[in-house]
């Protein structure tokens, strides 16, 4: 009886095993969208913003995920920088790094706009989080000298730290008719849908890369 018992036990913690292991591969990919009003969902309605239809843009490709929403309106690199460790949780496996669009519309120093990402970038390696850089561009009326140093940072930043980089977060969205809400800045419902379908091959590209991830 004590062998057919120690049997019995035996097999009931292979099974506990068995679904500790198939509840940890069910766990969905966690990534949090980090940035300002262009990540928040300025000025547009519930399941519209760029993480709610990205999360349903990849769910509808078979990727098991959750997009959390960690953009603030009017955050600048400063600002995210001072709450980035706050604002993603443990547990975060990818981060969509959207910032520097509100430095440029304020006029900041390109060097500290670059310093501010370096420093984000280097906390979430430290962190061994990946993350896919989403670049901005400025405005041509700053100068060209201005628009060269702040359009260098986002690929700079990528080569050094070995990070995907989406060249242009608002790809197929700025100046383009429709595609912005009224204020001639931020993107309208259907054009966060241009956004997301154009930067989904680039994310489930990152997601594959992902260590432990299939």
């Amino acid at each position: 009886m004590s062998f057919k018992r120690s049997i019995a036990a035996g097999f009931v913690v292979f099974l506990a095993i068995c679904g500790v292991m198939s509840s940890a591969r069910a766990e969905p990919f966690k990534i949090v969208g980090f940035g300002d009003s262009l990540m928040a969902g300025y000025g547009l309605g519930p399941d519209q913003g760029f993480t709610d239809r990205l999360q349903a843009a990849l769910g509808a490709k078979g990727h098991d995920v959750t997009v959390a929403n960690a953009g603030v309106s009017g955050d600048t690199t400063s600002g995210g920088l001072a709450r980035l460790d706050w604002s993603v949780p443990d547990g975060t496996q990818l981060v969509i790094l959207e910032l520097g669009a509100n430095d440029m519309l304020r006029g900041v120093s390109p060097d500290i706009t670059k310093k501010n990402l370096d420093e984000m970038l280097s906390k979430l390696k430290q962190r061994k989080i990946a993350v896919l850089l989403a670049g901005m561009r400025a405005a041509p009326n700053l100068g060209p000298d201005y628009q060269s140093a702040f359009d260098a940072i986002f690929p700079d930043l990528a080569k050094k730290y070995d990070v995907a980089l989406y060249p242009f977060f608002l790809d197929g969205v700025a100046g383009q008719p429709g595609m912005q809400l009224e204020d001639g800045l931020h993107p309208s419902a259907r054009g966060v849908d241009q956004m997301v379908e154009r930067i989904l091959p680039t994310v489930e590209k990152v997601i594959a890369a992902v260590p432990g991830d299939s």
